[in-house]
């Protein structure tokens, strides 16, 4: 998450985005914005060379993004709202907050760290605040919370499938941070996440026991065709699990990112685990991949 914004110079005195992460696809407006961000690791690679990569990086000390200083500068913004929660997610917070700290009017930095679904709440009045517009903030906290009610009421009393959600393949990663919640949130048991805490890598004989009911593959940052992809690659080794049904979902879209679109990734968990309860949003796509079972 990295994001630049600028005064507006209009009566509301609201700040509007002038700047974004070359990762921003949401709205479709964010696209042609100016980018400050780029990756520095290559494209093509498989899911585990991926992961082999960022290890790489990170232990060599070095961050997984770089920060286009000149672009930034070019932004002139007001504030810069980042996040220090996942360094594989963006690019160093202490690197924006050295960069912004030289830059004309020295522009305030908003780090934005969620772990669970009542901190992204939370951050939407944070940012409400930071940018001018906190009654609308309210607003929107109150109709996300209205929807995971809404949710609550149609799973109530069904029985809750033991869900195993996994945010890598290759290696396996289990979901983290909101994952957990969002599952309990749709009508779901997670049988190994816990809330708050970090995603982490686990080996795929760790997985054997669990007896999940579903499998959610949603590796982190990708779309429906790459989650879909990561989890044929292993069709094998997530047959084996013995899941009776197994989903790909769009993770970029509801599951990565902290923010309020979080919520519709909740109403397509409950979609997918109670057929008929609850309708799947617009906008996020899933696919159920069939796989041979051991």
């Amino acid at each position: 998450m990295l994001f630049a914004l600028r005064d507006a110079q209009a009566p509301s005195q609201r700040l509007e985005v002038v700047a974004v992460t070359h990762e921003c696809d949401f709205p479709a407006a964010a696209t042609g914005l100016p980018q400050l961000t780029r990756t520095v690791i290559p494209e093509g690679l498989d899911a585990a060379a991926i992961d082999a990569e960022v290890k790489r990086v990170t232990g060599e000390g070095r961050a997984l993004y770089e920060l286009d200083e000149d672009a930034l500068r070019e932004a002139e913004p007001d504030l810069i709202v980042t996040q220090a929660l996942c360094e594989v997610c963006a690019t160093s917070h202490g690197e924006v907050v050295r960069v912004a700290a030289n830059l004309p009017g020295a522009p305030a930095v908003l780090s934005q760290d969620p772990k669970d679904l009542t901190s992204v709440l939370d951050d939407i009045l944070r940012l409400g605040e930071a940018t001018g517009a906190p009654a609308a903030a309210m607003a929107l906290r109150s109709a996300l919370e209205r929807r995971l009610a809404e949710v609550a009421d149609a799973v109530a009393g069904r029985s809750r499938p033991r869900t195993l959600a996994l945010e890598w393949l290759d290696p396996p990663f289990i979901g983290g941070h909101w994952v957990p919640e969002m599952i309990a949130a749709a009508g779901g048991t997670d049988v190994i996440g816990t809330t708050g805490a970090r995603s982490r890598q686990v080996t795929w004989p760790d997985l054997a026991d669990l007896a999940p009911d579903v499998v959610i593959g949603m590796p982190c940052g990708y779309y429906v065709e790459n989650s879909t992809a990561q989890v044929l690659a292993q069709h094998a080794r997530v047959g084996a699990l013995g899941a009776s049904r197994v989903f790909a979902v769009d993770a970029a879209s509801s599951y990565s990112r902290p923010g309020p679109r979080l919520i519709d990734g909740v109403e397509l968990l409950a979609s997918l685990l109670h057929p008929g309860a609850v309708d799947a949003p617009d906008g996020v796509a899933s696919a159920e991949v069939e796989l041979a079972r051991a």
